[in-house]
This record gives structure tokens, C-alpha cells and sequence, in this order.
């Protein structure tokens, strides 16, 4: 079998891996085996990074809904059981956006979520009423 000289593959396959551990620190940024090993660690935490930014956001937007929410007298979870009974699909991303920019906005949101809870406290109301009327049927034994 012929011997196989791999060219510059080898060569630019372990240039690709010091370019991207430039900047680290001794052994890390110029032996391609620790670099490897470092690089792939790195790549790995930026992944993780990148699904927990997504979490971060998350609360950042629910904290400032809440603080909208609790300036027009209603809880972060009223508000949003309000707005999921009036079948109001905004994200809270748009909703955190409408608390930061425009009050007024966000005031007639939580008013839509206020009749919608209102309306189903009613309707819990009349149901309630209305089993206490009916006759129960006793078990004849």
C-alpha cells in the first residue's frame, strides 16, 4: 500500500483549531492538543450560553409585566389568566415591550384581562347557584 502524505490538510485542519483558541492563555493558545480540548469546552459553554440567554430574557420580561401589572393593580398571574381567557395570544415579549413603551396601551390590556376574570367569576357564580337549586336525588336503600 502507497504512503499517503496528507498535504496541507493536517496542517490547515490544526489552524483552524489554534485560530479559534487565539487569545487563551499559555499551552491553551499554542499546543493544538490542549487548544483542541479548550476550544471544544468553549464551544460547548457558548452553546449552553446561547439557550440560557433565552431564559434570562424570559425573566427580564416577566419582572417588567409584573411591575406594569402591579402599577394598575393586578398580579403578574391574574394578568395572565386574564389574557388567556379573552384569548389575547400577545407574547411576553411584546407585552414587556408594550409596559416599557406605552402605558396607556398596557393599561386597556389589563382592563380586557380584568372583564375576562370578572366575566368568569360571574359565570362560576351563576353555576354555583344554580346546582344549589336543583333537587339532589337521595338513594333509596
Amino acid at each position: 500500500m502507497p504512503r499517503v502524505k496528507r498535504g496541507p490538510k493536517r496542517k490547515n485542519r490544526r489552524a483552524k483549531i489554534l485560530k479559534l483558541a487565539k487569545g487563551y492563555y499559555g499551552m491553551k493558545s499554542r499546543g493544538h492538543r490542549i487548544a483542541r480540548e479548550q476550544v471544544l469546552k468553549a464551544l460547548n459553554a457558548a452553546f449552553t450560553g446561547r439557550k440560557d440567554r433565552k431564559g434570562e430574557f424570559r425573566k427580564l420580561w416577566i419582572a417588567r409585566i409584573n411591575a406594569a401589572a402591579r402599577l394598575n393593580g393586578m398580579s403578574y398571574s391574574q394578568l395572565m389568566a386574564g389574557l388567556k381567557l379573552s384569548g389575547n395570544t400577545l407574547d411576553r415579549k411584546v407585552l414587556a415591550d408594550i409596559a416599557v413603551r406605552d402605558a396607556a396601551a398596557f393599561t386597556s390590556i389589563v382592563e380586557s384581562s380584568r372583564s375576562a376574570l370578572n366575566k368568569k367569576q360571574l359565570r362560576a357564580a351563576l353555576d354555583k347557584q344554580t346546582a344549589t337549586k336543583k333537587p339532589s336525588k337521595q338513594a333509596h336503600a
